[in-house]
């Protein structure tokens, strides 16, 4: 029986790195996958799928207007797919979340999503926030805090400091974005690196 996964965690912990890993293994066993990324995110590229450490694929992007449930009838048609794995999935709207859901409920595709669940002001994205209500399995993929604890929140940092306030999504990488614990984050503490 199909189901939907969310993995989500901060920044720097292996999301897209789990993903590719996932990916290298279906299609080590002869299995054919579906991978996708959302347009927004070009750090490394159009279409491609990059860990920190280094390692990519390539993906078919994805915007807020793709009816995903259709793109999968269209790859699926021209092969079978046993699996689809989205990368940044924080970034899906509520309907494509429904759609990921229909597709593992009428097709039998497992769907695997990784992204973030909560953005730099402490909200939720559109893509976390339905994923945490229409997924089978939530697990949370762990990284740390400068101190060591566990990181839970995301620091957008402008200029060496920490803010709270501005455009939901801006594309960033470690200039940009420190995972840390809830404890450094409420006390704006981005660690030793910035002081």
């Amino acid at each position: 029986m199909a189901q939907l996964y969310y993995r989500y965690s901060t920044m720097n912990a292996g999301k897209s790195i789990d993903l590719i890993k996932v990916a290298y293994n279906y299609e080590e066993r002869g299995k054919h996958i579906l991978t996708l990324a959302p347009s927004v995110d070009n750090r490394y590229g159009v279409g491609q799928i990059t860990s920190r450490i280094g390692v990519s694929r390539k993906a078919i992007i994805v915007d807020s207007s793709t009816d995903i449930e259709k793109l999968y009838l269209e790859e699926e048609s021209k092969q079978h797919l046993d699996c689809i794995l989205i990368d940044e999935a924080q970034f899906l709207t509520k309907q494509q979340v429904i759609q990921l859901a229909i597709i593992v409920d009428t097709h039998n595709c497992p769907v695997l999503c990784y992204g973030l669940k909560n953005d730099f002001s402490n909200e939720l994205f559109e893509g976390s926030h339905y994923l945490l209500v229409y997924a089978d399995k939530i697990e949370e993929i762990k990284t740390i805090c400068h101190c060591g604890r566990k990181a839970t929140m995301v620091a957008r940092v402008v200029d060496g400091k920490m803010v709270t306030e501005g455009e939901q999504v801006v594309i960033g990488g470690n200039d940009m974005y420190v995972s840390l614990c809830r404890k450094h984050y409420m006390a704006h503490d981005l660690g030793p690196e910035f002081k």
